[in-house]
């Protein structure tokens, strides 16, 4: 049997973040992960092909190619795909409410899980202050992370000759400067928000490289990460259990795969 007869099945994937047209997108790892699980129903959260980038200059290798022929066959195997565009391929917000051959155009979505549990899908970057009001920052603040980068695949290429993991600059930052903090909790705290707006008991969202799973007084917050640096994505299980997925993580060498992270476990702490 081949690798994709061997697909893990479950009922919902949640992916966002891929940056399809950009020289850091980590496509052959979204290839594989999307060879290793199939799903009922797929959201793509935003983000997937970017738009900012390609405008400045083409760059579209064959891999990137391969993830969308990908997803497309999931589609003609029965798999419902969603996609909810985000700041960098907002081109698709043109688009919405259409179904482009089998794939559903939406600004977001309520999703209801196995246990009966509705979240938001939403890509997020409507509440980033940023985005929205200081559009020229955001691109400045996108030539920095791009640089940023540049600077880590040559760091861990000494660092894979030294026989170390993977690590990433920017992810590091996020967490120890005061004030990417600082932001990283206000994006939280506005999309439980908006969850609570809409009825929801949890949100679902990417936009800021992220990945985590938390409660916020009551709400469930969810972000899928991306596939630039952190490789992650977001299972939900027949159950409605919810799972983090750190994909580079799960196919190191001598790795061992963590099972499901489900409410009130030990392991869902560890993921926030």
């Amino acid at each position: 049997m081949g690798q994709e007869d061997d697909a893990i099945r479950v009922r919902t994937l949640f992916l966002s973040d891929l940056h399809l047209g950009t020289k850091g997108c980590q496509a052959e790892q979204v290839l594989e992960f999307l060879k290793r699980y199939d799903a009922d129903t797929l959201y793509l959260v935003g983000d997937i092909v970017d738009g900012w980038r390609l405008k400045s200059g083409w760059y579209w290798p064959q891999a990137h190619n391969d993830v969308v022929q990908k997803l497309l066959r999931k589609v003609r195997k029965g798999t419902r795909l969603v996609y909810i565009p985000g700041n960098h391929d907002e081109f698709l917000r043109d688009y919405l409410g259409v179904n482009l051959g089998g794939v559903e155009l939406a600004d977001h979505a309520i999703h209801e899980a196995a246990d009966g549990k509705r979240y938001l899908v939403i890509h997020g970057d409507q509440f980033d202050l940023v985005v929205r009001h200081a559009r020229w920052l955001a691109l400045l603040g996108d030539g920095a992370y791009t640089a940023a980068l540049f600077v880590n695949t040559y760091l861990n290429m000494a660092r894979r000759k030294l026989g170390l993991t993977y690590w990433s600059l920017s992810s590091w930052a996020k967490l120890k400067v005061k004030n990417a903090v600082n932001y990283i909790g206000r994006f939280e705290e506005l999309l439980a928000a908006e969850a609570r707006r809409h009825q929801a008991d949890g949100v679902i969202c990417g936009h800021i490289h992220h990945a985590v799973m938390r409660d916020l007084d009551g709400i469930r917050y969810v972000n899928t990460g991306d596939w630039v640096e952190s490789c992650t994505a977001i299972v939900e299980h027949y159950d409605g259990a919810f799972e983090l997925i750190r994909w580079t993580e799960m196919t190191a060498p001598r790795q061992v795969a963590v099972g499901p992270v489900r409410d009130g476990d030990l392991l869902a702490q560890k993921a926030a």
